[in-house]
C-alpha cells in the first residue's frame, strides 16, 4: 500500500512540520502540495521535491500599464509540488516545458503557471506497479476586462488548461491501460443537478475528466465528515464533504469542498481517498488533508 496526502498548505510553514511528523510516523510517503512556498530551513534535509520549470518563476512579473498596476513576486509565489516522504518509493520527477512540440520521456507540457506537478511513483518492492501522480492547483484567472465584471475571477480556466496538459498522458484507444492519479485543489464544487447559474460551464470540467479517462473518486460521504451547515452551491442532498473552511470559519464550520481526486481507469479500482476533515485532524491549512491510499498488492 502506497499512502499519499493531497493538500493546499496555503505557503504555510507548519503543514511542513505537520508532513515530517506524518513521515516519521509512517503516514503517508508522498505528499502532492498546492501553494507551497520553501520548508522551513531545519526540515530541508527531510524532504525531496524538484520544481524543474520553463519559466523563472523568481522574476516573474506582470504588468498593466493602463491600471497603473505592477505585479511582481509574490504574486506568483506559490507552487504545485510532488514531494517524497518515504524511503519506500522512488520518486522521477517531469520537467515542465512548454506545451508544444514533441515531449521528452522526462517532459510534461504545462500551459498554466503554477498549476500543477508531476512525477513517476515507483513502489521500492513492486515497480511493476509504478504510476504517474499529479498535484493539481487550478489558479483563480481574472475575467478579461471586457466582461465588466469585478472580482470576475474563474477557475475553471486553469483547470481546462490542467487537462489539457493531462491529455497527453492518456492514449485515445484504450484509457484503461494507463495509471494515473491526480489529485489537488481545483476550487471548484462538485455537483451533478443545475443548482447555480454558472453549472454548465463548470460542468465542462468533470465531463472532461471522465471523457479523457480520468475517474472522479471524490472523497464523497461517507468518506470524510459531513457538513454542520448547508453547502453553499450544491443540492441540499450532496455526498460532498467540505474540505476547506474561509478566513471566517473554523474547521468544524468548514462547508465547503474544493479538493478531489481522479485516477485512470481501470487504475482507479485500486485506489481509494477520504477526506481528513474532522475538528481534531484538520491542520494547520484552511484546506484539510485528502489521504489517497493506492493499493500495491
Amino acid at each position: 500500500m502506497i499512502r499519499i496526502v493531497s493538500w493546499n498548505i496555503a505557503k504555510k510553514t507548519e503543514p511542513w512540520r505537520e508532513l515530517a511528523g506524518m513521515a516519521r510516523r509512517d503516514e503517508a510517503d508522498v505528499a502532492l502540495l498546492q501553494e507551497t512556498g520553501s520548508p522551513p530551513e531545519d526540515l530541508g534535509h527531510s524532504f525531496r521535491f524538484e520544481n524543474d520549470i520553463f519559466w523563472d518563476r523568481c522574476s516573474y512579473r506582470y504588468e498593466r500599464p493602463e491600471d497603473d498596476i505592477i505585479w511582481e513576486p509574490p504574486y506568483f509565489d506559490r507552487w504545485p509540488l510532488v514531494v517524497r516522504l518515504s524511503e519506500r518509493v522512488e520518486i522521477e520527477w517531469f520537467r515542465q516545458v512548454p506545451p508544444f512540440g514533441e515531449l521528452g520521456g522526462h517532459d510534461i507540457g504545462a500551459s498554466g503557471i503554477g498549476t500543477m506537478a508531476a512525477a513517476r511513483v515507483t513502489p521500492r518492492d513492486r515497480p511493476e506497479e509504478a504510476f504517474v501522480a499529479v498535484s493539481m492547483y487550478a489558479r483563480w484567472i481574472r475575467a478579461h476586462p471586457s466582461t465588466k465584471k469585478r472580482p470576475g475571477i474563474h477557475a475553471d480556466v486553469s483547470a481546462h488548461r490542467i487537462l489539457s496538459d493531462l491529455s497527453t498522458f492518456i492514449d485515445y484507444a484504450d484509457p484503461s491501460r494507463h495509471r494515473v492519479l491526480a489529485a489537488g485543489d481545483l476550487n471548484l464544487c462538485y455537483t451533478e443537478t443545475r443548482c447555480t447559474p454558472w453549472f454548465g460551464r463548470e460542468r465542462t470540467v468533470w465531463d472532461r475528466f471522465e471523457a479523457i479517462g480520468l475517474k472522479f473518486l471524490g472523497p464523497q460521504a461517507p468518506n470524510g465528515r459531513p457538513a454542520s451547515s448547508p453547502q453553499p452551491d450544491v443540492p441540499g442532498d450532496t455526498q460532498n464533504v467540505p474540505t476547506y473552511h474561509t478566513r471566517r470559519q473554523s474547521p468544524a464550520e468548514a462547508n465547503r469542498q474544493l479538493d478531489y481526486a481522479f485516477a485512470s481507469r481501470g487504475f482507479h479500482e485500486k485506489v481509494e481517498v477520504r477526506a481528513l476533515n474532522g475538528v481534531e485532524e484538520w491542520g494547520s491549512s484552511d484546506h484539510c488533508r485528502l489521504l489517497i491510499e493506492v493499493d500495491t498488492g
